[in-house]
């Protein structure tokens, strides 16, 4: 029953990410408003809109208890696919870079303070897994929703930089289009959107089969 709920759950909360933003957009496209208007004003703004969606989706990494998800579908919503691809692909990876580094070198002190003491216990969980050792599991873990966690925790356990780089380049052009591609298929190509409804049915199948066989459970 447990599992059932957390399952409910996790879909609720995603079709909420959805919908923060959806609706708005909606909104603006029933009252007349173009998409092309959208994307034209979105312009007019310059840098100053992927700078806070890239400022955005930095913070929520770096301090985990801030939801994420939702910058990279915005992101993919205000900028289209590729120029969020960009965006949300370097925020992540300055962003888990960071965190790995902070944990590595200041330890479990500032990595406590940075995520709060009620999620130490998933992050440690994942620095004693020896995640280094295993490249495609390392990769799997960090292309998960646990993956600011697992920066933070592999920094903890001392894991050389040379093993964490590849797996987290890889999981960051591998879990990134789908997110994004959701966003950018709101507004313009139906077919990025299904696109991207596909990729993310394909990762909920992986991340099940992820906690069946490696033991992930929102305790860990």
């Amino acid at each position: 029953m447990a599992k059932k709920n957390g399952v409910v759950g996790r879909i609720i909360g995603f079709v909420v990410l959805i919908a923060v933003v959806a609706v708005p957009l909606i909104v603006l496209k029933r009252s007349g408003i173009s998409n092309e208007e959208i994307q034209a004003y979105v312009e007019q703004l310059g840098i100053w809109v992927p700078f806070g969606l890239f400022l955005l989706r930095f913070t929520s990494v770096v301090i985990p208890a801030l939801p994420g998800t939702v910058y990279a579908i915005l992101a993919g919503t205000l900028l289209g696919f590729w120029k969020a691809f960009a965006v949300v692909c370097f925020s992540d990876f300055v962003s888990c870079s960071l965190s790995f580094w902070l944990a590595s070198q200041y330890g479990r002190p500032l990595v406590s303070k940075l995520v709060g003491q009620r999620f130490m216990g998933r992050v440690e969980g994942f620095g004693q897994r020896h995640l280094e050792d295993n490249f495609f599991l390392l990769t799997a873990f960090l292309m998960s929703g646990f993956f600011d966690f697992v920066s933070y925790g592999v920094g903890l356990a001392r894991t050389p930089w040379r093993k964490f780089l590849p797996p987290l380049v890889v999981s960051i052009l591998v879990s990134t289009p789908p997110v994004v591609g959701l966003g950018a298929g709101i507004l313009a190509d139906k077919k990025i959107l299904g696109f991207a409804l596909g990729g993310l049915f394909l990762f909920s199948l992986f991340l099940g089969w992820l906690r069946r066989n490696q033991g992930v459970s929102d305790r860990t």
